[in-house]
């Protein structure tokens, strides 16, 4: 059994988002991902499922061409293929776990990487 819980794997970064893996296998990825304002996950459809619940603080999830006000307790699916990305608000951090099935590749996780890179949340 693998089990964890926000505070103990709380880890906040200035420069950029913190995903911390708390569990992988070939179907499936869990991480905690923690926010820091207006940091963000860069919008990128790779092939696989996210379900996302907010554990605290606020911001916005892209399903496609819609934006999601999220807040705490909220829980949001995004299918496969589908654009989509996470970023918090100007003034609030935000805590997520996120769940990805089947967990994305290196390759389509690239653009993440470049909007990271740059700065976009929609590049």
């Amino acid at each position: 059994m693998t089990a964890t819980d926000f505070d103990t794997a709380r880890s906040y970064d200035d420069d950029q988002f913190s995903a911390v893996e708390v569990f992988r296998s070939d179907r499936m990825k869990v991480v905690c991902g923690y926010f820091e304002p207006g940091q963000f996950i860069p919008v990128h459809a790779p092939g696989s499922d996210v379900a996302i619940h907010v554990q605290s603080g606020t911001g916005v999830v892209r399903d496609g061409e819609t934006e999601r006000t999220v807040e705490p307790g909220d829980v949001v699916v995004v299918e496969a293929d589908t654009d989509r990305g996470v970023k918090a608000d100007a003034d609030s951090r935000l805590e997520a776990l996120l769940v990805t099935a089947p967990p994305p590749t290196d390759a389509e996780h690239d653009p993440v990487r470049k909007g990271l890179k740059r700065g976009e949340f929609d590049p």
